[in-house]
């Protein structure tokens, strides 16, 4: 059975790619055959530097997932903002980006899909990153809380439009930003909030 993973986080800068690396070597590690997506990248030069070095590591664990960044990465713009605005307000077609969900499972049994920035994020000028997490309908949903002040209030915003949207998600921190200081001025009040609490690291 084909199964559908939409990493996402609180806000840019989070660590969704590095996410994506430790879950495709988590899942490849189960026998599984991976694949991976990032429907639209920003900030590129020359290359999508982070859909390229993702695509070199799915194809590493998976050698079925003979695809091309053109197909991990459709939309690529070098504009270092949100898509919407990346795009110069071109039509970013969401059924083009769901054409090659189809297309690239023929090659995986997981494909892990990488989002942009946080979930409200515009990809259209009414059409959010929050929007086509419920237009796939993944197996699961991701979400990925930094590790320093400040995640508290972007988690929690996070994790009530998750729920507004009705859209089912797993929640991890990503152990790297201001990790010195996390067990001090934020880890005391997940630990008396959530009755559970998982790293991205605890995954490696």
């Amino acid at each position: 059975m084909k199964e559908i993973y939409f990493i996402t986080a609180t806000n840019t800068d989070v660590g969704k790619s590095y996410t994506s690396e430790v879950f495709l070597n988590y899942f490849a590690k189960q026998n599984k055959k991976v694949g991976y997506f990032k429907p639209i990248e920003t900030a590129v030069k020359d290359i999508p530097i982070d859909g390229t070095k993702l695509l070199k590591i799915a194809q590493t664990l998976n050698k079925n997932f003979q695809v091309t960044i053109d197909d991990i990465v459709p939309y690529q713009f070098s504009l270092p903002a949100a898509p919407f605005v990346a795009s110069n307000a071109q039509h970013i077609d969401i059924k083009l980006i769901l054409s090659k969900i189809t297309y690239l499972l023929k090659f995986c049994d997981i494909l892990i899909i990488e989002g942009a920035g946080g979930l409200m994020v515009p990809i259209n000028q009414n059409y959010f990153m929050i929007d086509l997490i419920k237009d796939i309908n993944p197996t699961n949903t991701f979400l990925v809380s930094s590790s320093q002040l400040g995640s508290i209030n972007d988690t929690l915003l996070s994790q009530k439009l998750l729920e507004q949207y009705q859209i089912k998600y797993n929640w991890y921190i990503n152990l790297y930003k201001d990790k010195n200081n996390f067990f001090d001025i934020t880890f005391p009040f997940y630990k008396a909030y959530y009755d559970k609490i998982e790293f991205v690291q605890d995954f490696l």
